[in-house]
């Protein structure tokens, strides 16, 4: 069986209007092209150590890591990406499950 791969996604919104109104509607169809779900959407994640500041934290599973990649990298991802390079900043990783 061939293990899970996640997305994870620390993010902060400054054009909430384009991130919410032209990213998320885009990107819904091609996470669901690529089989993703949704685990985490929150603007209220707690950090307990460290002294970062997210206000936004994203988590995806994916089929594996390999479709996750793929799903970054695709021409329909790549082709909106611009949205949410132009309404936020974000630290995005792609992980291996367990």
């Amino acid at each position: 069986m061939e293990k899970k791969g996640y997305l994870f996604a620390e993010l902060t919104i400054t054009d909430p209007d384009v991130f919410y109104n032209e990213y998320m509607v885009s990107v819904r169809p091609v996470l669901e092209k690529f089989g993703a779900t949704f685990l985490v959407g929150t603007n209220q994640p707690h950090v307990i150590e460290g002294s970062r500041i997210v206000p936004r934290v994203i988590l995806l599973e994916f089929p594996s890591v390999d479709v996750a990649h793929d799903f970054y990298y695709c021409s329909d991802y790549q082709n909106i990406i611009d949205y949410r390079f132009r309404s936020s900043s974000a630290h995005l990783y792609i992980l291996d499950g367990l």
